[in-house]
């Protein structure tokens, strides 16, 4: 028996830093992923399709956000299951409750601790540990084990969402899931295998084979490894076997340069030009070292130049310690004389001294003579 195992879906989902039309393509990125998770099931013969929550980044969202994603579930080839997650609990305003999901086709929201057998598949069931509020006080997938007997000639998938205690650094918060109960569980036959959602990185957990984050299918973060992928798990109570497919496209990078001449300007621009598909790549790029004015002018422009091409690239304030130490061939080409020549030398000096704010006068200055020059 095999299914596909995904969560962390997060329809919805804004970036402040995305323009208008870079943000729009993320989000349809977002919904296209849910026709390709169906591509998939019907490509390696899966019977469903399990989501371990976080399906919507809210229970706020606009109605076209629902009804474009209920659409694309109702197109869903087989049967799936969504649970509810901290982002989308089942709370007074639940999203997952709305009357364009109830009939979307195959759709089936986890709403209590009860197992669900699967429809079309004899002798499989699903059964989720559904958040109701943002803060449970309790570890909720603890307490759906503890309703479990063992299951007898019946294959289980449990469903639950949120940190495992050995990868949480708080272990202590009340909601975090205790690893020891869910492997006990494996080992007795409550569960076959465990979903789990909220960790946005593809991770097996424990020492089982049987219980396994299935990261975000589409990439969200600077912070996430292997993303854009789902899991195809083949499975029944002998063995397991879990592979990672690709689902979306997305990628956000965090390089770091360090800059100390026009070379330096120059690879790095060479690196923006070996970028795949930079309308799906967010940028945030830090630099360190020094640059006189026109390799610093250089690298602006760079920046400049290439921000329309990408999703989103931008500066990354906290890692970039760039000085710009003029130096007498940017007077020279500045070509400046009296009040404008006075002004540059004063700026020079505070710059020198480590004036940030003077260095990005001259840069300024540095640059409008030059077009003024190239404009004469």
């Amino acid at each position: 028996m095999k299914f596909i195992h995904t969560s962390d879906w997060q329809l919805g989902m804004t970036r402040a830093y995305l323009a208008s039309e870079a943000s729009a393509r993320f989000s349809q990125a977002r919904i296209d992923a849910i026709r390709t998770l169906g591509e998939l099931a019907v490509a390696h013969e899966a019977a469903f399709i399990v989501v371990a929550g976080d399906v919507f980044e809210s229970n706020q969202l606009s109605r076209e956000t629902l009804r474009r994603a209920a659409d694309a579930l109702r197109r869903l080839p087989v049967p799936v299951f969504l649970l509810p997650g901290n982002h989308d609990p089942l709370d007074g305003s639940a999203i997952l409750r709305a009357p364009e999901l109830a009939d979307a086709g195959q759709v089936i929201v986890l709403q209590d601790m009860q197992p669900v057998a699967v429809p079309g598949v004899p002798g499989v069931e699903v059964v989720g540990a559904p958040w109701t509020s943002k803060r449970p006080g309790e570890d909720l997938c603890a307490r759906m084990i503890d309703s479990l007997e063992p299951a007898r000639g019946t294959l289980r998938v449990a469903v639950c969402h949120g940190q495992v205690d050995v990868l949480e650094p708080d272990a202590a918060k009340p909601e975090t899931i205790g690893l020891g109960k869910a492997q006990a569980a494996v080992g007795d036959g409550r569960l076959h295998y465990l979903a789990l959602g909220d960790r946005h990185s593809v991770t097996s957990v424990g020492d089982t084979a049987r219980i396994w984050y299935s990261g975000a299918p589409v990439a969200t973060d600077f912070t996430e490894d292997a993303p854009n992928q789902a899991l195809l798990v083949s499975l029944d109570s002998e063995s397991c076997h879990v592979e990672p497919l690709v689902v979306g496209d997305w990628q956000f990078l965090a390089p770091h340069f360090e800059m100390n001449s026009a070379g330096d300007v120059q690879h790095f621009e060479s690196w923006l030009q070996a970028v795949e598909d930079p309308v799906r790549t967010v940028v945030k790029v830090s630099f360190v070292g020094s640059l006189n004015l026109a390799d610093a002018a250089r690298l602006d422009d760079v920046l400049e130049r290439y921000a329309e091409s990408f999703a989103s690239l931008r500066r990354r304030p906290s890692r970039t310690n760039l000085a710009v130490l003029p130096d007498a061939l940017d007077e020279d080409a500045a070509a400046l004389s009296g009040y404008a020549r006075a002004t540059w030398q004063e700026l020079q000096a505070a710059a020198h001294a480590g004036d940030d704010a003077a260095g990005d006068a001259l840069k300024l200055l540095y640059r409008l003579s030059r077009r003024a020059a190239a404009s004469t």
